[in-house]
């Protein structure tokens, strides 16, 4: 198992989107981290867990800039069966990832 805490490895006052619309964005994270970890964990046939936990708080395009963009970056593969998100502070954010996932893989 690998643990990618968002508030201890990244930031935790998370951001925008994009990288042009200012620091900490979904898209940076995305590339930077998220990707990274997801195919490390998936090389190694091992879970990645994103902790959302610990920052002040998400906004919509952060999560599925960071979240519906890994799906979009790898429309072939089925994330949820590497990654699995911890939000024990927010627990519909887990649910809302989970529906960011799965939206970017129908192609919405």
């Amino acid at each position: 198992m690998k643990i990618l805490k968002i508030s201890e490895d990244f930031t935790n006052a998370p951001g925008p989107r994009t990288i042009e619309q200012g620091q900490f964005s979904g898209e940076l994270f995305r590339k930077n981290l998220l990707a990274p970890a997801y195919e490390e964990a998936k090389s190694h046939n091992v879970k990645l867990i994103v902790d959302l936990d610990g920052s002040y708080g998400y906004v919509t395009a952060f999560l599925e800039e960071s979240f519906g963009g890994l799906q979009r970056d790898f429309p072939n593969d089925d994330l949820l069966k590497t990654i699995d998100i911890k939000s024990d502070e927010q627990p519909g954010r887990r649910d809302r990832i989970i529906a960011y996932i799965k939206n970017a893989k129908k192609g919405k």
